[in-house]
């Protein structure tokens, strides 16, 4: 087994940490990473890695990631995409990169994947394709009903990969991402970006700006959200490489990732345990009602039994170790 995995969206937080992640698991031996983005990716140290700078909507610029010295890839991660607010705001340019792109990515992997032995071809999705009345618990049975533009296009790319799979064309898996806490760095486009702010910017001393409620007081901070730490995303993301194709339910391969339910207040009460009420005094309030539209389309809960038979896993304690752990991050200079 060659063992090369092309990562699309490979200078974002999400595809750094994934090649870091590639090449310490013991399942994926000799690793050689292809990384490619819209700016320049890094590779790990002690890796074969080939780095590319790519216009991932220009369909000759995805050709060529197959034609790197390291050949062609038996594994793709599809993580390239504009995030939730950036799809709503510009739209044409959510459907360019949201759908567009990842069908071009899709077909070209079509293309080059031996017919007997298929390429993997993990999509990061999310639970933004959903909207709508929901059941209190979403299913595997759920039907996904975007309200915005972004779940609205990765449902529609997780349509492609589905039928790409069915066809014997590649071996598609779907990851329907929770809402991913904490972040580090600088706030992204994401609606829901504002989940890791209430934390990060706080443990770093900084004033962070919370779009749902007006106080501290505002019955709005009840709005719960599907959650997952990084650390556990990421270990997901390899597990999704080697669960074997045959286990995945016959007519998808969506499989919503293992989450667990928090809120707002619950994310501020986690907080003043870690770091105390000087660290949510700096949080402020000023209530966007475009957002929390958004958000409060996003399903809060999900039955994890699916994933989990799958030999994916969950976090544990809900939201004070991931805000401890953070703190920690931020001591180490590393967030």
């Amino acid at each position: 087994m060659s063992n090369v995995v092309l990562i699309t969206g490979a200078a974002g937080w999400l595809g750094g940490l994934l090649a870091h992640a590639l090449v310490a698991d013991p399942k994926t031996p000799n690793v050689q990473l292809i990384l490619a983005d819209i700016v320049e990716p890094k590779a790990p140290q002690g890796v074969k890695a080939v780095t590319i700078k790519a216009d991932l909507t220009d369909k000759a610029q995805i050709e060529a990631l197959f034609a790197t010295p390291l050949g062609i890839p038996d594994t793709v991660y599809c993580l390239h995409g504009i995030m939730s607010r950036g799809s709503e705001d510009n739209f044409e340019l959510g459907l360019k990169v949201n759908i567009d792109s990842v069908r071009a990515l899709l077909e070209t992997t079509r293309q080059k994947s031996p017919k007997d032995n298929l390429i993997k071809f993990i999509f990061t999705s999310s639970l933004a394709v959903y909207g709508g009345p929901l059941p209190h618990v979403i299913t595997p049975d759920t039907i996904a009903t975007p309200e915005g533009a972004y779940g609205m296009g990765k449902l529609t790319s997780e349509l492609l990969v589905n039928e790409y799979s069915r066809r014997g064309f590649v071996d598609g898996r779907i990851m329907r991402l929770p809402t991913i806490v904490v972040r580090p760095g600088v706030p992204s486009a994401a609606t829901s970006a504002f989940i890791s702010g209430i934390i990060r910017e706080p443990l770093k001393g900084l004033e962070s700006l919370c779009p749902i409620g007006d106080s501290l007081d505002s019955p709005e901070l009840e709005l719960p959200s599907w959650l997952a730490s990084p650390e556990t995303t990421i270990k997901n993301f390899v597990i999704a490489k080697h669960v074997p194709a045959e286990k995945f339910l016959k007519h998808t391969r969506v499989v919503c990732l293992p989450g667990f339910t928090a809120t707002v207040r619950d994310e501020l009460q986690a907080l003043e345990k870690v770091a105390g009420k000087e660290a949510v005094a700096l949080v402020k309030f000023k209530d966007d009602p475009i957002n929390r539209r958004i958000v409060s389309s996003w399903p809060p809960r999900f039955d994890n039994t699916y994933p989990l038979s799958l030999g994916f896993v969950v976090d544990e304690g809900g939201m004070e170790p991931i805000v401890r752990q953070f703190q920690k991050d931020v001591a180490a200079g590393i967030a």
